[in-house]
């Protein structure tokens, strides 16, 4: 079985798979899997008319997304294991993430267990843009408080903005790592940086879409991200000087003010982070979309 090496060329491909159905969770888009293609080898390959996404790095290796095709095929499962049991020194370590809600009564039937990974957040458009309501309080309190201070632009983020984002982003890298020394959290602050320059390396290609605040012709925050579906954006990043109050609350409604076609904003899962969590609640989403990871009860018994 020949695994492919995922190329940026190989998003025609991975559209039509994934638009065989429509997907709430953000992993579901080609942008938010290419990124991570310094982090890890990730390959593919089509199983019994389903796509198949493999990453892998120094643990081992993992099926990324469901196996995406018309129709849901238990061979393609078995043989996904098969592939991720060559790669893997342990068996036991063979799994497949993020599954959505719909999809495990499929793996449930198949004997494989099915635990809960995260959730993404999924905000109304509408509530973000407007901030109406004794719920939105503070959020139009910073906002108004960044307006009346600050003499900005918000333009559009184009690829000229690129050098100003990464000496924006390492400050903020600065400024986060000064009140929180966790080394999991610096690590991915590390991982982060590396899928943004992936990001950028390929911005038009993969349909980003996002804007900038200025000061002084100086970028003080950056955001983007993509389309998941007619109905849901999912913002990628957002990027901020900390030191600027109302700034982050500011760019956040002011994107969301440019994404009139879409009725909801994806805005990610917390990565387990408590911090994270208590940010993305404050915006009151609509509703949480669960991902789950399916394993095998024991290794040979697939």
């Amino acid at each position: 079985m020949r695994l492919n090496k995922l190329q940026l060329g190989d998003k025609k491909i991975f559209d039509q798979y994934l638009n065989f159905n429509k997907h709430e969770l953000s992993v579901y888009a080609f942008p938010n899997i290419y990124i991570w293609r310094k982090t890890f080898a990730i390959r593919w390959t089509v199983i019994k008319k389903n796509l198949c996404v493999i990453f892998q790095d120094k643990i081992g290796a993992f099926a990324y997304l469901t196996p995406l095709g018309q129709e849901r095929r238990p061979d393609a499962v078995t043989e996904v294991f098969y592939i991720l049991d060559k790669l893997n020194k342990n068996p036991e370590f063979s799994h497949i993430e993020n599954i959505e809600e719909r999809d495990l009564g499929f793996y449930k039937d198949l004997g494989l267990e099915c635990q809960f990974k995260s959730s993404d957040y999924l905000c109304a458009r509408g509530d973000l843009a407007e901030l109406k309501g004794n719920k939105f309080k503070s959020k139009r309190a910073s906002c108004n408080y960044f307006t009346r201070h600050y003499d900005f632009k918000f333009e559009k983020l184009s690829l000229k903005d690129k050098n100003g984002c990464f000496r924006l982003y390492d400050l903020w890298v600065r400024q986060r790592q000064s009140v929180n020394a966790d080394p999991f959290y610096r690590g991915m602050l590390g991982e982060s940086r590396v899928s943004l320059k992936e990001a950028f390396g390929g911005y038009p290609g993969l349909g980003f879409r996002g804007g900038v605040v200025k000061i002084n012709k100086e970028i003080k925050g950056f955001t983007f991200g993509f389309a998941l579906n007619p109905d849901i954006f999912c913002i990628l990043y957002e990027i901020t000087d900390l030191s600027i109050k109302g700034l982050a609350q500011f760019i956040f409604r002011a994107f969301a003010e440019e994404l009139k076609n879409y009725k909801y904003v994806n805005i990610m899962d917390d990565s387990g982070l408590e911090n994270l969590k208590k940010v993305k609640l404050s915006y009151h989403p609509e509703r949480l979309v669960p991902a789950y990871i399916v394993r095998r009860k024991t290794a040979n018994s697939f």
